[in-house]
């Protein structure tokens, strides 16, 4: 990981937190980066009790075994990627990640951190669901596509994890730095019918 005072965030040239203090409080659809969130793939057998304990103990979550939904604690998520196969995402300056490298070293698992490779683009509002649905297959209809569901996709071509956070609806579209701008410039495009502002989501 860069030292603090190097990082930058993935969409940092575009200059979202000041387009976010000029943003019409009123739209009906809204978009902003969640940036510099710690995120860990972590692969082992669901099956292995320990492995279950060991992530249970870390996180606060159970370990979610369900293809393509989400357990959360508040702080961390867990979001299941396939069948031996999680990403685990909390807040800047977690240590989740070696505690739970630590509490795993003596069974097969792995934990690999992954933070700077992707950042989240939020998506929030009443046309979120319409936004998505222009450049991804997946079906996002309210009945399919539910609060703490995930799943991965391509969005516009680029490869994505969508996680739905709330009913607002709100989801959270983790990309890979190098196609954050390529991304968020598609989604502005996208979004510019329903009329959106830039927010500053924590």
């Amino acid at each position: 990981m860069a030292d603090s005072y190097l990082r930058q965030s993935a969409l940092a040239s575009l200059h979202l937190i000041a387009r976010a203090n000029q943003a019409d409080s009123n739209a009906g659809l809204s978009m902003g980066e969640r940036g510099f969130l710690c995120q860990w793939v972590v692969r082992g057998d669901a099956g292995n009790a320990v492995f279950a304990s060991a992530v249970k103990d870390v996180t606060g979550c159970d370990l979610p075994i369900e293809p393509n939904t989400v357990q959360g604690s508040g702080y961390i998520n867990v979001l299941w990627l396939g069948p031996d196969e999680w990403l685990i995402v909390a807040p800047d300056g977690s240590d989740a990640g070696p505690r739970l490298d630590e509490a795993c070293k003596d069974i097969h698992a792995a934990v690999t951190d992954v933070s700077e490779s992707r950042t989240v683009i939020v998506l929030a509002g009443e046309h979120a669901r319409d936004v998505l649905a222009k450049g991804c297959a997946l079906d996002f209809h309210a009945r399919s596509f539910v609060v703490d569901q995930c799943a991965q996709s391509t969005l516009a071509h680029m490869h994505v994890i969508v996680h739905q956070r709330s009913d607002a609806p709100e989801f959270d579209v983790y990309v890979h730095r190098s196609f954050a701008e390529s991304l968020w410039q598609w989604l502005e495009d996208a979004a510019a019918e329903y009329g959106f502002a830039v927010s500053n989501p924590v």
